[in-house]
């Protein structure tokens, strides 16, 4: 009897402990901590993409939409960086962002470029597509389809991206994207 009364008495705490962990696993990483709302959307993290012919390719984001503009995506704020070096040549960019749209693991996000030293890229739009995958993250871009952004003659439209095809380097992906819950 007393083996019956210890093995409910552990199922119950089992249970208990299962409940609770399942509605802290339930509410997400996204979800608002100490009262504060989350942010509307988010694309974060850095990581390297993979090329056979070994170019060095790195992305970084720090792009966000404050919980107040959830109705805007036109207002998000942040950076991204990326560059592309084969050889000891290649070049690299800085965007200020100016759209931010994700839905579930998917983020596009375009930018303005304001620093960089491949000649005429200054002043250009540009967008990205981040898969947020955990490490097996993809990505894409839009220069893929529009050829080089020094060489583009008008600005790309806001918040558009190529699909994500590009693979990111094993063990460097770490994109993180909130996804967007506009109120509709």
């Amino acid at each position: 009897m007393k083996r019956r009364t210890t093995t409910a008495a552990l199922c119950v705490a089992l249970l208990l402990t299962a409940a609770t962990t399942g509605a802290a696993v339930a509410s997400g990483p996204h979800e608002s901590h100490a009262g504060h709302a989350r942010e509307a959307a988010a694309l974060t993290g850095t990581a390297k993409l993979y090329r056979s012919a070994g170019d060095d390719i790195t992305f970084t984001f720090d792009a966000h939409l404050a919980a107040q503009d959830d109705d805007d995506p036109l207002k998000a704020t942040g950076t991204f960086e990326f560059s592309h070096y084969l050889n000891g040549k290649g070049a690299r960019a800085k965007a200020t962002v100016d759209c931010l749209l994700t839905g579930g693991d998917v983020a596009v996000v375009s930018g303005v470029i304001t620093a960089s030293d491949l000649p005429g890229a200054t002043g250009k739009r540009v967008g990205v597509t981040v898969h947020d995958l955990g490490r097996h993250d993809r990505l894409g871009y839009s220069w893929a389809a529009t050829g080089s952004p020094a060489e583009t003659d008008g600005l790309l439209p806001r918040c558009v991206g190529s699909a994500p095809f590009e693979k990111v380097k094993q063990g460097t992906g770490d994109f993180r994207v909130v996804p967007w819950q506009p109120k509709l």
